[in-house]
């Protein structure tokens, strides 16, 4: 049998987790041979290949991003695009598909299986926003990273007296914002789930500073203050439909600044950096249980599924329970916050 990789949209640390393991399993126990896809789904649309053995996934478990490349292709949008997909597979002779990556990556996938296409998934994104699985690979390795960048920023805006506002990634889902908060023990936390007041929010930074200490806010790229809208670029959508997000932390300076006029303010936007590096300890044994369970389910023909974290257990769940829709920050995980900020 012969298996097609690929990687699709935002790159996160844990991907080569699953291509390595997926690779040495399925070579080592299944016999099977394996073909890289690169840049997403534009490499089964236009036959971009790479060779992917034993030889070139052995070293890769520490390597952050990905080695096959990623791309915001949309197959699904494309015409003849599907019809691309399955010409590649007969011409190279790839029996099945293993996709990786998140909420549109997966989208497409669960598409693919509904027109006849053999593909099993695997669970990629910093966000943690995938409905059936309790956790997705990169999520560790973005909250680490913020988190260390809040233990900094809090020291230096102590020293200068400065409110720091720390921008995550979180378009929809505020999950990273919510566990670097937690974590970081910042003063105000502002997820997408839950539009922000801002005379409330400056009220309780105004508190932070009276008492002597630096205030320390940790804000999604997706949260907005009631009544207001999502700040982006501007530029076109993605193939996915997707605005590019920017500005949340400079429109928060800017409500704090009209407020809190004698409060010195600074925003860091994290950004990519979540992205970036190696992955921690965490991300690579579930990245690596990933690739294990979704090579395992494609030999046994067990295909429409993805490998999914269930408490400590990968299992596979179908593809289309975990796309039917994201899986967001309850109001009971927000109320946790009352009692540990401010």
């Amino acid at each position: 049998m012969r298996i097609g990789v690929l990687t699709g949209g935002g790159d996160c640390p844990g991907l080569n987790a699953v291509i390595r393991a997926a690779v040495l399993k399925g070579t080592d126990t299944y016999g099977f041979e394996f073909v890289g896809f690169r840049d997403g789904w534009k490499g089964p649309i236009e036959g971009l290949t790479t060779p992917l053995d034993r030889s070139v996934v052995e070293h890769i478990l520490p390597v952050g991003g990905t080695i096959l490349g990623s791309s915001r292709t949309n197959p699904v949008k494309m015409e003849g695009g599907v019809d691309a997909i399955r010409a590649t597979m007969a011409r190279l002779e790839v029996d099945a598909l293993l996709a990786i990556g998140g909420e549109d990556t997966l989208g497409v996938a669960t598409h693919l299986h509904s027109q006849g296409i053999k593909v099993v998934g695997a669970p990629k994104t910093i966000d943690n926003d995938l409905s059936a699985t309790d956790y997705t690979f990169g999520f560790d390795t973005a909250v680490q990273i913020a988190v260390d960048a809040c233990d900094r920023l809090a020291t230096t805006g102590a020293s200068h007296h400065r409110a720091m506002i720390v921008e995550v990634m979180g378009r929809h889902a505020g999950w990273i914002a919510l566990h670097t908060g937690m974590a970081a023990s910042a003063h105000v936390t502002l997820l997408p789930e839950q539009e922000y007041d801002a005379d409330e929010v400056a009220a309780t930074i105004a508190r932070v500073a009276e008492r002597g200490e630096a205030p320390l806010v940790v804000i999604s790229e997706g949260a907005i203050a009631a009544g207001g809208d999502v700040t982006h670029t501007g530029a076109e959508l993605d193939a996915f439909g997707h605005v590019q997000l920017k500005g949340a932390g400079e429109a928060l300076e800017r409500i704090l600044n009209e407020k809190l006029p004698d409060l010195a303010t600074r925003v860091t936007v994290l950004g990519h950096l979540l992205r970036g590096g190696t992955p921690t300890a965490y991300d690579r044994i579930l990245g690596t249980r990933s690739g294990l369970s979704a090579v395992t389910a494609i030999a046994e023909g067990n295909f429409g599924t993805m490998a999914a974290l269930r408490g400590t257990e990968v299992v596979q769940v179908p593809l289309a329970e975990a796309t039917g829709e994201l899986k967001t920050v309850s109001t009971a995980r927000i109320d946790e916050l009352k009692h540990v900020s401010g």
